[in-house]
Order: C-alpha cells, then structure tokens, then sequence
C-alpha cells in the first residue's frame, strides 16, 4: 500500500506558562495548543483543517512543516519519520513539502523582484544556473495568471490576490508533493478569493498535489476539500468526507460553526448557535459501543474520536 502523503500521529505541542508575574519563580504551567492530533492527508487530494482563531490549527500546520519543534507525536512525510531529523538531514524533503501563509505581503521579501522571489527556492537548493532560474521563476509567474513581466516588479506594487500567486508560484516552484495553505484566502475579496481557489484546484489536479488547507470559511473548504478535519481547543474533535460534515455534523462544535456559515437565500439561513466551550463540552455526544463502526475504548469516561458510518469520526463519550 502507497504511504500517504503526509501522515500526523498523536502530534503534540505544549508551550511552558508562568503564573504569578514576571518575575514569579513559580512552578511552570503548560498551555496545549495540539493535543495528540492524528490526521492523514492521501496522495492527489485536499484536507481541511478547520476551527475558530486559537483552535491550533496553524500550529498543527507548522509543526507538519517542522517550522516548529513538536513536544511529543511523529510526523511522515511519504511514509519517512522526519520528526527528528537535523536542519541538514531535512534539507531535501523540503522540496517536497513548501506553504503558502495568509498574509501574502509579510511573506515576500519587499526587497526583492518577484523574480527574485519566486526564483529563491531553486537558489537555496542549488538547481540550474542563473539564467535557467530567472526563466524558471518567469514561467510559474505566467502558470499562476500573471505575466512574465511581472517578474520585473516589487510586492508593493501588486494587489492582495496577485501577492497571493506570487506566493504560490514560489512554493510550487520546487515541484512539493505537499503545500500546507494557511488560510490563503482570508483576506481577498470574495470574487479573488475565488480565483485562488480555483487556481489552487487547477495545480492540484495538473501535479497531483496534497494540500493540507487550514481555513475558518467553511464556504470556501466545502468547494475545495476532499475531507474535513475540525479542531476544537487543540483537539480534533470530528473527521468526515466535506459531503458528511455538511449533511450530517455530529459534534456541536462543527455544528455551531456551520450555523455561522453565510447563505445567499434569506429562507435557508441556519439559527446561528453561539456556544462557549463550556456548553459545547456539555453537549459532548455520547454512543453506545454496540452501535460503532469499531471497538472503542469504554474504561474511561473522557470523550474520545470514535467511528460512525462512512469513514465518518467524532470525539464522543462512549458508554456500554
């Protein structure tokens, strides 16, 4: 069996805390950002990971990038552990797993032409000559809906959309096998947000990419995504093919998010549900063990991702 293409198991990040003030000499505390977080993203397709600000979604995606050192868990990338490799050993599978960040303008270096930019990969990798560069960063610029001239200009000169494809050109540059977007859409308009996603489904299919794609706009990851992952206080608290979660959210958080999601008729607006955490725990779905899909455990009482139907999991408390 292939591996897939990037594969997370039970990742985990804690931050040190320091109660008391700034000079407290205290014991230290831990906030967890990512609990134990186990997502699979296959070859040729798109996951969604989604969740409200401080979910820890982005952090999941920069410990996938190992642009952040995780605390526990192991990360694969094409079915290798690189969870522990040197800066040097991971050198090369950099090429195969490249990101795209929500702001577009911070990411790319004002300094720099946009040749310059989107060529940097293939200069820090040591591929081609100059000249084959320059032309190289030129042809991704015209493969991402911008002319060839553009290569000549400065990001201050472009357009939020525009600095976005600019940003994609480079992180595909390299050929990656997996682009980890990170809420690349945020801050465009609705009609370029459009385009980006649809220039996005466009490489997808053309490379046969794996794109992990962390978004709050359900609207957005229910056009483009293949699977959805929800995440709720570092957790992953439901995981459905994008047609399941739409049809038949099982947990309250993702029920509450999509409550939120804004429709054009005013006769299909959902009631929106405004939960704090406290009243989404309480509202934790409970199953009998007879009626799941697989044997979960059923000697402790704090909820856990069990499976339903259709490749369909939710956190649950299961009872006997």
């Amino acid at each position: 069996m292939t591996a897939p293409a990037l594969e997370l198991r039970k990742l985990t990040k804690s931050f040190p805390l320091r109660g008391g003030g700034l000079f407290s000499r205290g014991p230290a505390a831990e906030h967890i950002a990512v609990n134990q977080v186990d997502l699979v993203l296959p070859r040729n397709k798109v996951v969604a990971l989604v969740g409200e600000s401080g979910s820890g979604k982005t952090t999941t995606g920069l410990l996938a990038l190992r642009l952040l050192s995780s605390s526990a868990g192991q990360i694969l990338l094409n079915g290798e552990d690189i969870t522990h490799l040197n800066q040097q050993a991971l050198k090369p599978h950099r090429r195969n797993m490249q990101v795209v960040f929500q702001d577009s303008y911070a990411s790319l270096d004002p300094m720099m032409t946009l040749g310059e930019i989107v060529a940097e990969p293939l200069a820090i990798h040591a591929m081609g000559a100059l000249a084959e560069r320059r032309d190289k960063a030129r042809h991704w610029l015209e493969r991402v809906g911008l002319d060839g001239s553009y290569a000549n200009r400065y990001p201050h000169e472009l357009s939020g959309g525009q600095r976005q494809r600019v940003s994609v050109a480079r992180a595909l540059i390299l050929g990656a096998s997996v682009l980890v977007a990170d809420e690349p859409t945020s801050a465009l308009d609705v009609s370029v947000k459009a385009q980006i996603v649809n220039l996005l489904q466009d490489l997808q299919a053309d490379m046969g990419l794996a794109i992990l794609f962390i978004s709050h706009d359900l609207s957005v990851v229910r056009s483009l995504a293949d699977e959805v992952i929800v995440m709720f206080r570092g957790r992953v608290v439901e995981r459905a093919p994008t047609d399941r979660i739409f049809a038949n959210a099982q947990h309250p958080y993702t029920q509450s998010l999509l409550d939120a999601v804004p429709v054009a008729n005013p006769k299909a607006r959902r009631r929106r549900s405004f939960l704090n955490a406290e009243e989404i725990s309480s509202r934790t779905p409970r199953f009998s063990a007879a009626d799941l899909e697989a044997a979960p455990l059923i000697d402790t009482a704090e909820p856990q991702l069990v499976a339903l139907a259709g490749s369909h999991f939710v956190e649950a408390v299961v009872t006997t």
